[in-house]
């Protein structure tokens, strides 16, 4: 089985961005900035600098296919790096909902 690409993960946030999907916490990691959400059921971990959405550290899609932030690699390896402004706005305005 091959490993989610970042551009699949990315794909899931934007979906939730424009209200495709909807999207749930999980869980705040209790003493970090990290947080656990669901999306059509991909269950993503997400950390944050502050209020502001920093990196999507682990994503596993209902298939069982993972991917995992590698902070070795270069831009945009990162799903959140690939969201527009906009997108990235809606994202943090539905977490800070759903806190």
């Amino acid at each position: 089985m091959s490993p989610l690409s970042t551009r699949e993960v990315c794909q899931r946030l934007r979906d939730a961005a424009l209200g495709v999907c909807a999207l749930r916490c999980i869980a705040q990691e209790s003493g970090t900035d990290q947080m656990s959400v669901e999306i059509d059921g991909w269950h993503l971990s997400l950390d944050f600098d502050g209020q502001r959405l920093h990196h999507c550290l682990q994503c596993r899609c209902p298939e069982g296919r993972v991917w995992t932030l590698d902070t070795t690699q270069r831009f945009g390896t990162d799903p959140v790096s690939l969201l527009s402004t906009w997108e990235l706005t809606q994202i943090e305005r539905l977490l800070a909902r759903a806190d």
